[in-house]
């Protein structure tokens, strides 16, 4: 079976309300904190690189304007994260409407991380991103002893 541009986003959208569920779980302190190892990032930091892939991927791939920036930047509480990541997230929906599948299937370098690969590709990779790093997220909810949201309330 080939999934439709729409069931994409469908998935796409279903993950992302998961990964806001899962922001949302986190103690304020704690998402900007907590570690379980010095060599870990806080999940507001993982947070920070799933949403600006996104911003940056999405206007690249809709406008041809590729630029990598911190969209979060003077952000500090859990709050602003959730506002930002759905201001970013509607700026995708109106993007990804607007884009036909004809340019998700331009192959070209990737400017923010080296190989060449098509849109399509850029933005399977950006979510399998997000989804490695939410469950990183719900690892450090559990040692938190905190129960992650149900994976499969999407």
């Amino acid at each position: 079976m080939i999934m439709s541009k729409k069931d994409y986003f469908e998935m796409m959208e279903g993950n992302r309300r998961l990964t806001l569920r899962a922001i949302e779980a986190f103690p304020e302190d704690k998402f900007f904190e907590y570690t379980p190892d010095e060599k870990l990032r806080p999940f507001s930091e993982m947070i920070k690189e799933i949403v600006n892939i996104e911003s940056g991927y999405m206007h690249g791939v809709a406008l041809d304007k590729w630029e990598y920036k911190d969209v979060f930047e003077g952000a500090n509480k859990k709050e602003e994260f959730l506002q930002i990541s759905q201001e970013v997230r509607d700026q995708t929906r109106k993007l990804f409407e607007e884009m036909n599948e004809e340019r998700l299937n331009v192959v070209m370098q990737d400017p923010f991380f080296g190989p060449e690969m098509s849109h399509f590709a850029r933005l399977q990779y950006a979510l399998e991103n997000e989804i490695h790093h939410r469950g990183q997220g719900f690892t450090y909810l559990r040692l938190l002893g905190i129960e992650p949201p149900e994976f499969y309330v999407r």
